[in-house]
């Protein structure tokens, strides 16, 4: 079974929505992160990315970025800007583009279910990452931002979602994106908590750092409270929750800022010993297996015939996989894409002429663009119990940051 429970959210006014709401805290480099500020002082990266209003000839500590979090997040309350909920609520949350739709459930999940297994995970997390959001989260006594969850669809909760959006919204706006957002409150969920139960498992579909900063700060608050409780709310982690069927994952793209040592032809000829490479103009794969490489200009087809990759198992099989096996690790000296400084991710949003320009404009010498994990990849691996190469999968639209506040 699946719990989700209502929490009584810290949220914008319906007239502020669309102002409040932003990027994920970790998606946009803090450049960015100050020209959305200035253009926008309500905006909630004020609370998730403080750091971005200090002055770039300041040294603020630790300390002095949380304290200033604190105090925005208070600001945009005492403003009136964002208000507390009148009582505890589940929400329907649809996200929409001209050829996409996604609705999903937005409601607190047990953090005993992800420690037992019930919420699955399928990255690993680095514990600086992990640290910042967990000091983030005790220093404001909230979670400001959602788990993204996913689950294989149920007809039950199709059906009630259907229902409820039948209604007006509360929040109704369409971001500088192109993306139209809908929430609707649903004050009397328990329906819908009852259709989840029957779900087995929730997936992380995105948010593995956050959910890990959840369950380190449920430990130590856990800790330091002499009335502890099965019902606080540190014990709840917030979610968006969408059904499988409904998302799209778009490709996680690598670029590199050197051949290692090789010239284009050495590192040419070398690919040809485990892969047909052929120079087919193509910038992007058309099928599981394929590698598309832009090189000196030109974008290259690869295609693995060292192995058979479809007898290997269902991690082998990934394109990020080969992508790493045969090229990056053994030929680039790339071993721990999480850490090494000479390789980029560029999610697939951002299409290939991204790739095309690093290459052209000398940030780096080799660019990959690869075919996307499919859902059923994340599910067989998750429900293995491993883990899939870092960046293996980039969804898209994101969650917004700001439209909800659990606070703990």
């Amino acid at each position: 079974m699946s719990l989700i429970k209502p929490f009584r959210a810290l949220r914008p006014v319906p007239e502020k929505a669309q102002q409040v709401s932003c990027m994920p805290y970790d998606v946009a480099p803090e450049s960015e992160v100050r020209d959305f500020i200035a253009k926008n002082p309500e905006s909630f990266l004020r609370v998730t990315r403080p750091e971005a209003e200090f002055d770039s000839q300041q040294h603020p500590t630790a300390a002095d970025i949380l304290e200033k979090a604190k105090e925005n997040l208070q600001e945009l309350i005492g403003s009136g800007v964002m208000e507390h909920d009148p009582g505890p609520a589940l929400y329907i949350y649809r996200l929409s583009t001209g050829t996409h739709t996604q609705t999903g459930v937005v409601a607190c999940c047990s953090l005993d279910e992800y420690e037992l297994g019930l919420i699955k995970k399928h990255e690993k997390t680095r514990p600086d990452k992990v640290k910042d959001r967990t000091e983030h989260m005790l220093a404001l006594r909230a979670q400001t931002g959602l788990i993204f969850l996913t689950y294989r669809g149920t007809e039950r909760i199709d059906e009630l979602v259907l229902e409820i959006t039948k209604s007006d919204p509360l929040y109704d706006f369409t971001c500088s994106a192109g993306i139209r957002h809908e929430v609707w409150r649903v004050a009397a969920g328990d329906e819908l908590m009852g259709a989840f139960s029957e779900v087995p498992a929730l997936y992380v579909a995105d948010g593995h750092h956050r959910i890990e900063s959840a369950e380190q700060a449920r430990e130590l608050l856990r800790a330091e409270d002499p009335d502890y409780s099965d019902c606080k709310p540190y014990n709840y982690v917030l979610a968006g929750i969408f059904p499988a069927e409904e998302l799209r994952i778009l490709p996680y793209n690598r670029i590199v800022h050197d051949l290692d040592g090789f010239s284009e032809e050495e590192f040419l000829e070398q690919l040809k010993e485990n892969f047909a490479v052929e120079e087919s103009g193509k910038s992007e794969p058309s099928a599981h297996g394929e590698i598309a490489m832009f090189l000196s200009g030109k974008w290259y087809t690869l295609r693995l015939d060292a192995d058979d990759p479809v007898e290997a198992g269902p991690i082998e099989r990934l394109d990020v996989s080969i992508l790493q096996n045969y090229i990056l690790g053994p030929l680039l000296g790339i071993h721990d894409p999480r850490t090494d400084k000479r390789i980029e991710f560029v999610g697939g949003a951002r299409g290939t002429r991204a790739l095309e320009h690093a290459v052209n404009s000398g940030s780096a010498r080799v660019a990959f663009s690869l075919f996307p994990t499919t859902m059923e990849d994340l599910f067989v691996i998750s429900d293995m119990g491993e883990i899939m190469p870092p960046k293996s999968t980039w969804f898209e639209p994101k969650l917004k940051d700001g439209l909800f506040v659990h606070l703990i």
